[in-house]
């Protein structure tokens, strides 16, 4: 990916030609803040001796051992808009000091045998993608800090068509995935909003969420079995799709974030390609009203594929069509819906959504705009970038609670977001969607935009703060979908209590006794 900015670097979204009277109206006159170029981005010496260098080439051959400085640079951090904007000021002060390849299992158990024996932390890298500061280590007392680079391992170890199961190497990005399995007819229908450059490996650490959850499931949902590495060796879990033998291991290493140990490779659920897709879109007048048509959806079994509903103010600025933002007259609330599956499927799906759906209140607008949602559901990132260039702040954090306390949640984080913000004598833009739901409850996306002050990084943490603050006290997860990083730490010893907080430690003791893979992620 770019550098200082999301995704394809020969790639950036041109704001609408209607954006400036949104941002006008919104955030009054602002301050371009274009990032330093990349020649003027100075690295710290990287402290791996050439001691260290040779036992790691031994590991993977000299060739997959870089120290260079775009290496580094490329391998810094992740994508959260603090990580951003550390990078457009020409902060790499967090650079990784090696770039380790690895093409197998057995590569990466003696990279981590090494790492243990000279105590230098390893950082698993698979897409770069972390929005939670995953990818940025507590590397002070450590001999060095190296990136772990999974992108090797990036085939399909095993198609079962009668178990519809396929095994993929955790170094797969999501493109990479889907035309694999297409070839043979398949599909594993996971799409987050960072598909384009996640990876298997990625996916399975952080419990990834798609955009075709409702139809799909959570990726976790979708985990047959999976190996992980370790300083002591080789760890498989799973040997079928359900167990009684004790405790289900998958789900402690699902969401590890490379905290114990290398996701090496996953063996998830696969389907048909779909015959058919279809995507539209239903107004509803009110954010309570279209997530009560959601929920009864779901509680009644009738899952679209996709479900996705905007709060007022996101349908106003309509989001979900990056190409076409700004401002939106017509009121109320959009729900996106779709559909995938034979033809006969998705007409059943359809006449069954479109019935509940009318019967409490939606009208259907049409097909125009599921499809421009479609075409652009990835296009948000890019969006983020220009927005910065302008000296506008953008950042998102979602949560997830019951279906009874969604609105009191929504109303919390919401206020204390626009308290924080005020605060600094800024008035934000805060946004919200629902697109992942359960019979009992769903989850909350918030995007925060604002203008920058003097110190945008500064700025965002008491937003972050007092946002963090509200989801703990009003009965939301920290998290539903971005993992805990760094970012949320603060908050989940609340969540999960003393005694949860003393099963990670004594899990990492275990797993890494020596504390040096990815040391200040996750664990309290």
């Amino acid at each position: 990916m770019h550098w200082s900015r999301w995704g394809d670097p020969h790639r950036t979204a041109a704001l609408p030609d209607n954006a400036g009277e949104l941002m006008a109206f919104a955030f009054g006159e602002v301050t371009p803040r274009p990032a330093v170029d990349r020649a003027d981005v100075r690295l710290p010496a990287s402290r791996l001796t050439p001691a260290h260098q040779q036992a790691y080439a031994a590991a993977v051959t000299p060739e997959q051992v870089a120290t260079d400085d775009t290496a580094r640079v490329e391998h810094t951090r992740g994508k959260s808009t603090p990580d951003l904007l550390a990078a457009r000021a020409g902060d790499f002060s967090a650079a990784p000091d090696a770039v380790i390849r690895p093409g197998s299992v057995d590569e990466i158990v003696e990279v981590l045998r090494v790492s243990e024996r000279e105590h230098i932390a390893v950082v698993p890298f698979g897409g770069g993608t972390s929005v939670v500061g995953g990818l940025a280590p507590d590397g002070a007392s450590y001999a060095a800090v190296i990136a772990l680079d999974l992108r090797r391992l990036d085939r399909v170890v095993e198609l079962d068509e009668i178990s519809r199961t396929a095994t993929l190497q955790a170094g797969m990005l999501g493109p990479e995935v889907e035309k694999a399995l297409a070839a043979e007819g398949y599909t594993l229908g996971h799409f987050p909003q960072s598909f384009e450059y996640a990876s298997v490996g990625g996916f399975a650490a952080t419990r990834s969420s798609g955009q075709s959850s409702s139809g799909y499931g959570r990726f976790d949902a979708m985990v047959v079995a999976l190996t992980i590495a370790t300083p002591s060796g080789t760890w498989h879990i799973g040997r079928s799709p359900a167990s009684a033998a004790g405790p289900d291991l998958r789900q402690l290493v699902l969401g590890s974030e490379g905290a114990f140990g290398v996701i090496t490779d996953v063996t998830v659920m696969v389907r048909p390609v779909p015959q058919a897709k279809a995507y539209e879109t239903w107004r509803f007048a009110s954010f309570a009203e279209g997530a009560t048509a959601m929920r009864t959806l779901v509680q009644d079994r009738i899952n679209p594929t996709v479900l996705r509903l905007s709060d007022e103010t996101e349908t106003a600025i309509n989001l979900s069509d990056p190409s076409a933002i700004g401002l939106n007259a017509d009121g109320g609330c959009q729900l996106v819906c779709g559909y995938e599956g034979t033809e006969q499927r998705v007409a059943r799906m359809r006449a069954e959504a479109g019935e509940t759906l009318t019967g409490l209140g939606g009208t259907l607008v049409g097909e125009k705009g599921g499809d421009a949602w479609a075409e652009g559901r990835f296009d948000a990132p890019y969006l983020r970038d220009t927005l910065l260039d302008e000296g506008v702040l953008v950042e998102t954090l979602e949560t997830a609670t019951t279906w009874a306390n969604l609105p009191r949640l929504y109303d919390a984080v919401r206020a204390a977001i626009d308290a924080a913000a005020k605060g600094q004598g800024v008035d934000p833009i805060v946004l919200c969607h629902i697109s992942h739901v359960y019979p009992a409850g769903a989850s909350l996306y918030f995007t925060v935009a604002m203008r920058e002050t003097d110190d945008p990084p500064a700025q965002w943490v008491p937003v972050k703060q007092v946002a963090g603050d509200a989801i703990s006290q009003h009965g939301g997860t920290i998290t539903h979908h971005h993992a805990v990083g760094r970012d949320h730490k603060p908050w989940l010893a609340d969540e999960i209590g003393d005694t949860g907080v003393a099963v990670l430690r004594a899990v990492k003791e275990t797993l890494d006794p020596e504390g040096v893979l990815n040391p200040g992620v996750l664990i309290p």
